[in-house]
């Protein structure tokens, strides 16, 4: 059978759309079919079930239309009677479908034009589709495009199958684009909008000066070299840790490259960016030591808890070790995932010396002692009444100057101030209105239950309905800046896992779980092992 003109030309016509957009041929002639059938559907009644068809070979278009099969017939455009059914296929039943060929039709102006709009509808959510499938799985990725126009500082970009977005807050500070300028930047976003695909782009993302280490260092590319985090100020300044799997390759050398080449084509691209390259080490306080690079660091005090650290510096150090407008301890903490506190080492003799003092008095107020014997005990490393009270006495009796006697009367002295600070507590605990049965919750104290009676957790529910942040208290980073909100434990040196402990013991008390909620998986497999040796 000859091919006409008119088919091939409409065959033509779904190869060339199908190439232009990227998109599957067969989806451009079920647009077609689809076209055809609003058409046909204009000329023939909107309430007729009509179906078209395009052979993909000979490009001839079959036209039929739906009749459902009835007793009786009520609206004979779309019902057929089952006798009449019956003739034309003997194996037709009420409520299936016959279809009945239709004439061939040419379409008017009216019926082309809606025919061209169902097209381009169908073809453009094809081409939408495609673009999102094929940049959805490319998130992490650097493209490079070219700049399509700039409107309101957001760079639109051409990707050649797709249109990317460089917002204007994801451009690096001072630099400009200009229509045709070629671009490299990272998707961190693809996101599926009613006016198609959005790619989003950043230059200012800590991972988009990751991506070009990847590029300029082949080590970073095979995988010997890892990139452990990045911290960026964009345009200013900016921090990358990296380790080796291979003890033979120096990962800092390696990455700054022959005469450094390699670090200089990433400053190039980000615009001058000063870049500090770190050696990651799995030891927190030799990572942060490192990190605070070049400043010299004196001494470190890790408290792994709060994920907060104290470090000191020589007093020379200290404009160097915060950098300009704080930078440089900004990035080290981003970069590390820890609050850190720069000291001096003379502010850090002074709070020793205060810290000291604080002790000393204390233990002369609670013990009733004189300057001296209180300064003893806290040049001992005794830092509360509590230690004096339950140490093994031979460690108070070993005090040069002191003997058992005086080790009993100081402990028997301490046990009779923790008593009756306990009673004080206790009534003020009760005057706050805080019940009873509050004492029972394991690794609550009664200086504890003053303190949650001033938040008003006044019963072992209201204690059950606390978060573990609401007793120790939570760090907030924004804009790369840390804030810390204070607990109702807050100085009460109380863990984080100390802190769940006290909240799921209130919750096993109120009976909103049981004690198999406790149990862990790890601590259900040891049961059962055990079981299965017994």
């Amino acid at each position: 059978m000859a091919v006409s003109a008119n088919r091939l030309e409409l065959l033509q016509i779904a190869d060339a759309v199908a190439r232009e957009k990227a998109i599957d041929r067969g989806i451009v002639i079920a647009a077609m079919e689809d076209a055809i059938q609003k058409a046909a559907r204009s000329r023939y009644g909107q309430e007729t079930e009509v179906r078209a068809e395009i052979n993909p070979k000979t490009g001839e278009i079959r036209l039929a239309r739906l009749l459902k099969v009835v007793e009786e017939v009520e609206n004979p455009s779309t019902e057929i009677a089952l006798s009449e059914a019956l003739a034309r296929n003997p194996a037709a039943r009420v409520a299936d479908f016959i279809a009945e060929a239709l004439p061939p039709m040419d379409f008017g102006r009216i019926a082309a034009q809606s025919a061209k709009q169902v097209i381009v509808q169908k073809v453009r959510e094809a081409e939408r589709d495609r673009q999102y499938e094929e940049f959805k799985d490319r998130i992490g990725e650097i493209v490079h495009g070219v700049v399509k126009r700039v409107e309101y500082g957001n760079v639109i970009v051409d990707l050649g199958r797709g249109e990317g977005i460089v917002r204007r807050d994801e451009l690096i500070p001072r630099e400009a684009f200009r229509y045709g300028d070629r671009i490299r930047a990272y998707i961190y976003d693809v996101r599926r909008e009613q006016r198609g695909p959005q790619i989003f782009l950043s230059r200012t993302h800590p991972q988009f000066m990751a991506k070009l280490f990847a590029q300029e260092v082949p080590e970073i590319y095979d995988g010997i070299i890892t990139v452990k985090s990045v911290a960026r100020d964009p345009g200013s300044r900016a921090k990358i840790a990296v380790i080796s799997r291979d003890s033979s390759i120096d990962p800092v050398g390696a990455c700054v490259g022959m005469r450094g080449s390699r670090v200089q084509a990433v400053v190039q691209e980000l615009q001058g960016e000063k870049i500090d390259i770190i050696p990651w080490s799995p030891d927190a306080a030799t990572f942060i030591v490192n990190a605070l690079q070049p400043a010299e660091v004196a001494k470190v005090v890790l408290d792994e808890d709060a994920e907060r650290i104290e470090v000191v510096v020589p007093d020379d150090q200290l404009s160097l070790a915060i950098g300009r407008r704080g930078q440089n301890v900004r990035l080290a903490s981003q970069l590390t995932g820890w609050d850190i506190d720069i000291l001096t080492e003379q502010e850090e003799s002074e709070r020793r010396q205060k810290e000291f003092a604080e002790r000393s008095e204390l233990f002369m107020d609670a013990l009733n002692v004189d300057e001296m014997v209180g300064q003893l005990l806290a040049s001992e490393g005794f830092t509360s009444v509590e230690e004096i009270a339950y140490v093994e006495p031979d460690e108070i009796a070993s005090i040069e100057g002191f003997d058992d006697d005086t080790a009993e009367e100081l402990q028997a002295r301490a046990a009779s101030y923790l008593e009756a600070r306990e009673a004080e507590f206790d009534a003020e605990r009760r005057e706050l209105g805080v019940a009873d049965e509050m004492k029972d919750v394991p690794g609550v104290t009664t200086a504890m239950l003053v303190a949650f009676g001033k938040e008003d957790v006044k019963t072992v529910e209201d204690l059950a309905g606390c978060a573990t942040d609401d007793l120790v208290g939570w760090t907030e980073r924004k804009d790369g800046e840390t804030t810390r909100h204070d607990g109702i434990l807050t100085g009460f040196e109380v863990s984080r896992q100390e802190a769940e402990d006290i909240v799921m013991a209130a919750r096993l008390k109120a009976g909103w779980i049981t004690e198999e909620d406790l149990v862990g998986p790890e601590e259900e497999e040891e049961e059962v092992e055990a079981e299965a040796e017994d």
